[in-house]
């Protein structure tokens, strides 16, 4: 493949400042179609429809859901924003919703799932595209494209997409041969030859700075904004990517079957997976071979090994006892340090990249020599390279509004940065200020480069989440009570438990779960709970509570002075509970169609949050057994930026009259459910600070449904 050949379809990410609005316009729809359309292309190595139905690995859905997911993140993100007010697909849009990471809240079941075939998957991308399309033709545009601007969610839509070509890639990569088939468009690289000899070259000492401002004017993801500065010593790094040569000296040594090489995270992985060789290698009666995308050839020494974060870091420590020397894996600094010593440019916005990146060149890796950077090769392309520094926010972090999960699920300690870009990584991706996270025993297309350093890296600090709204939600469900005030959460189940005395309690569904507390506690008299709210930052924290048995976390006292606090199941009496409770993300407006058939749902101030209230209670019924209990619980606080004033359900006049929200609940419900018993109020207290604190009262209602 020459370069230039995706020319006309890997568009780079715009700047978003441009001043011509029409031309900025026309940028932003070549863009979103464009990426569109490689995406799809991508798909066309599939060679059979068992090939989409199909799981490359246990830890992923097969490819169906990614050929459908990025296309539902527009419509579900463009609702959010309000750029759109009507679904396409609401059966697609939360079917393909959720499940990219190996989180312990994703839902991996595939017994949960009656995929839609190939063409109707098609054909929905279609009507997304020409939906999206719509809304880029006909929204009023102005700039520049910030933050908090609309029409953010079309970039992030495509950004995401341009995520997951790369993702999908490596998960077509990991399919068994005879069900992909090679295509011109995605045509590896045949150049190949003798590796050359590594060695360690001089980093000068320098101070990194990190962190994008607000006014910047590129696309960028959560964790890319804040600032970190720091000074990195001397160091030396190798002048190449660690070669497929160059590793087949730690295969050979039984570099995978001494375990002193291995952290005991990576040696149980070994054990595990049983690998004894990088997992692109094939080896038969003529020799190695390597696994591509579509196909395998004989093996190219002198490209890039790929090989998880675990392998990569046993192969520094046999490397420091084979040489005595002290061996290990860059520190995100320590790259940024050198990328800044070798020039390390943003990628061309008209011309091919002098590195193997944004698909400029092959659909593959290439040699390590071939492409140079100041007194080094690749420090940018070729493949991903894995760090030793475990994802982690900088000073200023916050989380978009609409896409609250794409970092937070990752602060813990198991996904270490990669830096660089691949072959494949594109728009963002590309870009310097890209901080790309995996599990450590995940695969990418990624390699890795050594450092010699006497800098101890920075350690990781015990993580305490620091997140003030999710610090804040930890506190009112497991932190402690103010004003004789009972734990409102805690007090809900128990009034729930009370209200459902004499009916079945097999199974409950808390809906707005927030961190869990009405989950555990729910858990103490149903069989089974599910607890399942929107935010992913929530139900990661309640996930892990339940894993882990502990929660950490920090609270404002006064300005810039802090508190830390933690708290264990086990002194809240709720240890025994964790195994009946089953966290997941969902939206409450288009819950999957396997949340059904539950005894008792509790919706705890939920829904004057929603973005559509009216089809939450239209549809609530479906998952409630005949005879099961409703409990509905708010403030009733409505406000514009949570719900459209058209869509509130009370809270205003009508006919003249004073219409209240239970008013409208009393007519919503009525098709389907009777009340059980009055409403009654509960008191709850949310800290703010050591000496502010938001005192409220929620109605609580009971409803049982009679058909």
């Amino acid at each position: 493949m020459s370069a230039g050949t995706f020319s006309h379809l890997c568009a780079r990410t715009p700047a978003l400042d441009n001043p011509d609005l029409a031309s900025l316009r026309e940028q932003i729809r070549f863009y979103f179609d464009s990426t569109f359309t490689l995406y799809e292309r991508l798909f066309d190595t599939l060679a059979c429809d068992e090939a989409y139905y199909r799981k490359s690995i246990s830890l992923r859905h097969p490819l169906i859901f990614y050929f459908g997911h990025t296309a539902t993140f527009f419509i579900n993100k463009f609702l959010l924003a309000r750029l759109i007010d009507t679904r396409v697909n609401a059966h697609f849009e939360s079917l393909f919703a959720v499940g990219v990471d190996e989180m312990s809240w994703d839902d991996l079941d595939e017994a949960h799932y009656d995929w839609p075939t190939v063409a109707e998957v098609a054909e929905y991308r279609r009507q997304v595209r020409k939906a999206v399309l719509h809304v880029i033709d006909t929204m009023p545009l102005t700039g520049p494209i910030t933050w908090d601007h609309p029409w953010w969610a079309i970039i992030m839509g495509v950004e995401h997409e341009r995520i997951h070509l790369e993702t999908s890639s490596v998960l077509i990569r990991q399919h068994d041969l005879h069900l992909v088939r090679p295509q011109a468009t995605w045509a590896p690289c045949r150049q190949h030859g003798v590796a050359p000899n590594n060695r360690l070259l001089t980093v000068s000492a320098g101070t990194v700075e990190l962190g994008k401002t607000r006014s910047d004017h590129y696309y960028g993801w959560d964790n890319e904004y804040g600032h970190h500065q720091a000074s990195v010593e001397a160091f030396e790094a190798s002048e190449f990517l660690v070669s497929n040569q160059e590793y087949l000296a730690f295969v050979e040594a039984d570099g995978y079957l001494n375990k002193d090489y291995w952290s005991d995270e990576g040696w149980h992985w070994r054990e595990f997976s049983g690998a004894t060789q990088a997992t692109f290698w094939r080896k038969d009666s003529h020799g190695y071979r390597l696994r591509l995308m579509t196909e395998e050839f004989a093996m190219p020494w002198d490209w890039p090994v790929e090989v998880n974060c675990l392998e990569a870091e046993a192969f520094c420590r046999w490397l420091s006892a084979s040489t005595g020397q002290c061996i290990s894996l860059p520190t995100e600094d320590q790259w940024h340090r050198l990328a800044d010593a070798c020039g390390r440019k943003e990628t061309p916005a008209r011309t091919a990249a002098n590195a193997n990146i944004h698909l400029d060149h092959f659909a593959s890796s290439c040699p390590i020599n071939q492409f140079a950077h100041g007194d080094f090769y690749d420090v940018s392309g070729n493949v991903w390279q894995w760090t030793q520094t475990p994802t982690y926010p900088f000073p200023g972090f916050d989380v978009h509004a609409i896409y609250d999960d794409f970092t937070t699920p990752t602060f813990d300690d198991r996904h270490n940065l990669m830096m660089g870009g691949s072959w494949i990584s594109c728009g963002n991706e590309s870009r310097r200020s890209a901080r790309y996270a995996f599990r450590r025993h995940f695969f990418q297309h990624a390699g890795f480069r050594y450092v010699q350093s006497s800098q101890e890296p920075t350690v990781t600090p015990q993580y305490y989440e620091t997140d003030r709204q999710l610090a804040e939600y930890a506190e009112f469900h497991y932190g402690d009570t103010f004003f004789g005030v009972d734990n409102f959460p805690k007090a809900l189940a128990d009034i729930a438990i009370e209200a459902c005395a004499g009916r079945p309690m097999r199974s409950a569904l808390d809906l707005g779960c927030a961190t869990g507390r009405s989950s555990f506690e729910l858990a103490r008299a149903f069989d089974q709970v599910s607890g399942i709210d929107f935010s992913a930052r929530f139900i990661d924290l309640a996930a892990n509570l339940a894993t882990s048995g502990s929660v950490r976390y920090t609270l404002v006292d006064e300005g810039e002075l802090i508190s830390y606090k933690t708290r264990t199941l086990d002194e809240l009496g709720l240890s025994e509970s964790a195994n009946k409770v089953r966290f997941s993300q969902g939206d409450a407006c288009n819950l999957k169609p396997n949340f059904t058939g539950y005894d008792f749902i509790l919706a705890a101030n939920l829904i004057d949050r929603l973005y559509d209230p009216a089809q939450f209670i239209a549809q609530v019924h479906e998952r409630l057994n005949i005879g099961g209990v409703l409990m509905i619980t708010s403030p009733y606080t409505w406000l514009a930026e949570h719900t459209p004033r058209e869509d509130w359900l009370g809270g205003f006049k009508k006919d003249g009259e004073t219409y209240t929200t239970l008013d409208a609940l009393h007519d919503h419900l009525s098709a389907h459910f009777e009340p059980l018993r009055e409403p009654m109020d509960v008191p709850f207290v949310i800290r703010e600070t050591r000496r502010k604190f938001q005192h409220s009262v929620s109605e609580a209602s009971f409803w049982v449904r009679v058909r």
